[in-house]
C-alpha cells in the first residue's frame, strides 16, 4: 500500500508540482476575474485531495472547478461510452498515445534530463522546479501541441525520478531493444465478385496435339535377399589328451528372391538360395580342404486365389551342387555339378497364413513329376538311385512342401523349410532349419540344423537311411 501510495504522488505530478499550489491558485482564465459564483464538482476522496488539485474550467459561461482525475476520466475513459456506440463513425476515433510513458512500467527516459541539461543548468531541489503557474483547461489550443504535452511528461517523468528513483524498473535502452509486435495477418479479401468479371469472357484453354500422357502402373515386384558369411576356428595341440585335431570352417549363405503380389488374384514367388561351405582336414594327406555344405537351389511358385488364404498353385525347384564333393583321403569324385541335379513340377493348393510375427505356407500336390539326373560320368550313378549306365530317372508322386518364417523375439528368428516327397515306391524328407540370433545389423550367431530321411538311394555309409547335419557358427549378416 505504501509503494501504491509513493506511484499516485509521482503521477500527480504531471499536473502540479506541490498539492498546496492549487489551493492558493488564483481564479484567473485568460487574465479576466471570474465571476462571483464558482460552482465546485469535486469528485475526489478526501484522501486523494492531498495529492490532485483542483482546475478552474468554464463550462457555458459558469466557471467551475474539476478536480484532475475526473478531467483525465472525461478525456480518456469516458469517451469510450461514446466511441463503442455502434452509431459512432470510425473516422472519429482518435488514438493518442502521448501519454503512454507515465502508464508503462516505471522506465528511465533521457528525454527529462536533457530537457533540463543546458550548458547553465544546475541542480534545483524538487520544491523550487519550475512549474506554470496556472494549469490551463484540458480543452484549451495550449494543450494540442505534441511539444507541450510532451514537455509536462518530462518534468513529470522528472520530479518522479528525483523523489522516487527505488521504483524505476528499466531504461530506455532495454525497452528499443524489444521486439516490436506486428500485425501481418491480412484483411480478408472480399467475396462479393465484381459484376463485370461475370460476363468476361475466360480465355480458351489450347492443347496440343502432340501431348503425351504418361501413366505410372502400380509396381506389384517385391524383390531382396540376405547374404551372410559365418566361420568357426577350433584349436587342439598335438598331445590333447583326448585326441582330435585342429580346424576351421568357412560357410556362405546368399538368397535372392523377387516375388509378385496383385493384392487381388495372383501371386508368383521366385527364389534362389545358394549354400557353400568349407573346411579344413588336417589329417586328410590329398585334400586340403573339404566342401561340407554345397547347394543351389531355384525355387518358382504360381498361385491363383481360390479362396480366403487358399490358392490354385503350379510350382517347379531345380536342386543341384555347385563345386565337386570327394571324401576324405579319397580322390573319388562323389557328387559334381549336376552330378546328380533334381528337378520337381506339381500341381495343388497352397494355405496361406500370415500373421504379424510368422508366415506359414502349406502345398500339397497330389501330382508331381520329379527328375533325378546325373551328368558326370565320375560320379556312380548308381549311388544316387540310377540303375547302371543311365544318367536321367523320372518318377511320379505327390509332395507336401511347408515354409514356416517365425520372429520370436526381435533378435531370435526361426526359418523352416519340410519337404516330403513320394514316389510310393521310396520317400524323401529334407527339413531344413536356421536360427538366426542377430547381435546387430551385421553381426549374427546361425544354428543350422538338416535332418534328413532318404530312401531312393542306398546309402553310403551303413545301413541307415537317416543323415543328420549341424553347424553353428558367428558371422557377418546382411540383408537388403
Amino acid at each position: 500500500m505504501k509503494n501504491k501510495r509513493m506511484i499516485w504522488t509521482c503521477v500527480a505530478a504531471a499536473f502540479c508540482t506541490l498539492s498546496s499550489m492549487g489551493q492558493n491558485m488564483p481564479n484567473t482564465i485568460g487574465g479576466k476575474q471570474p465571476q462571483d459564483t464558482v460552482m465546485q464538482t469535486d469528485t475526489l476522496p478526501d484522501f486523494l485531495k492531498e495529492y490532485f488539485i483542483l482546475k478552474p474550467v468554464t463550462q457555458d459561461g459558469v466557471l467551475v472547478k474539476m478536480d484532475t482525475v475526473s478531467m483525465a476520466y472525461e478525456k480518456n475513459i469516458g469517451v469510450l461510452e461514446y466511441l463503442n456506440h455502434p452509431s459512432t463513425p470510425e473516422r472519429y476515433i482518435d488514438l493518442d498515445a502521448d501519454y503512454y510513458r507515465l502508464f508503462v512500467p516505471f522506465t528511465y527516459y533521457y528525454a527529462p534530463i536533457e530537457r533540463v541539461s543546458t550548458v547553465e543548468w544546475s541542480f534545483q531541489p524538487f520544491d523550487t522546479l519550475s512549474a506554470p503557474a496556472v494549469l490551463p483547461a484540458y480543452d484549451t489550443s495550449t494543450w494540442e501541441g505534441k511539444e507541450k504535452v510532451n514537455a509536462m511528461v518530462d518534468h513529470a517523468l522528472l520530479n518522479a525520478y528525483v523523489n522516487c528513483p527505488n521504483l524505476v524498473v528499466r531504461t530506455e535502452d532495454e525497452i528499443s531493444q524489444k521486439r516490436a509486435f506486428k500485425d501481418n495477418i491480412e484483411k480478408e479479401a472480399s467475396s462479393k465478385p465484381s459484376v463485370v468479371k461475370l460476363f468476361a469472357q475466360e480465355p480458351m484453354a489450347t492443347v496440343e496435339e502432340d501431348a503425351e500422357v504418361i501413366i505410372h502402373k502400380p509396381n506389384w515386384w517385391v524383390t531382396g535377399g540376405s547374404g551372410s558369411a559365418q566361420f568357426t576356428q577350433n584349436y587342439i595341440s598335438d598331445n590333447w589328451h583326448k585326441g582330435g585335431e585342429s580346424n576351421m570352417t568357412l560357410m556362405a549363405n546368399l538368397q535372392l528372391y523377387a516375388n509378385y503380389n496383385d493384392r487381388e488374384k495372383i501371386q508368383w514367388e521366385n527364389l534362389l538360395d545358394a549354400k557353400i561351405g568349407f573346411t579344413s582336414a588336417p589329417s586328410d594327406t590329398v585334400h586340403n580342404f573339404l566342401v561340407n555344405t554345397n547347394q543351389l537351389r531355384l525355387y518358382s511358385k504360381l498361385g491363383i486365389q481360390a479362396a480366403t488364404n487358399w490358392y490354385y498353385t503350379v510350382s517347379t525347384e531345380f536342386v543341384t551342387q555347385i563345386f565337386n564333393g570327394y571324401k576324405s583321403n579319397s580322390d573319388k569324385l562323389v557328387s559334381a555339378f549336376l552330378a546328380p541335379a533334381d528337378w520337381s513340377a506339381n500341381i495343388g493348393m497352397d494355405y496361406k497364413l500370415k500373421k504379424k510375427k510368422f508366415t506359414l505356407s502349406v502345398l500339397m500336390a497330389p501330382l508331381t513329376w520329379t527328375m533325378r539326373y546325373v551328368g558326370n560320368k565320375e560320379v556312380n550313378e548308381v549311388d544316387y538311385g540310377l540303375e547302371e549306365g543311365k544318367s536321367v530317372r523320372h518318377n511320379f508322386g505327390s509332395e507336401l512342401k511347408t515354409t514356416f518364417v517365425w520372429q520370436i523375439t526381435p533378435v531370435i528368428s526361426w526359418d523352416s523349410r519340410l519337404n516330403y516327397l513320394t514316389s510310393y515306391e521310396w520317400v524323401r524328407i529334407d527339413w531344413e532349419n536356421t536360427f538366426n540370433f542377430v547381435l546387430n545389423r551385421y553381426l549374427s550367431t546361425k544354428l543350422y540344423l538338416y535332418p534328413r530321411f532318404d530312401d531312393s538311394s542306398k546309402p553310403t555309409d551303413g545301413s541307415s537311411y537317416f543323415q543328420f547335419k549341424e553347424f553353428l557358427s558367428f558371422g557377418i549378416n546382411y540383408t537388403w
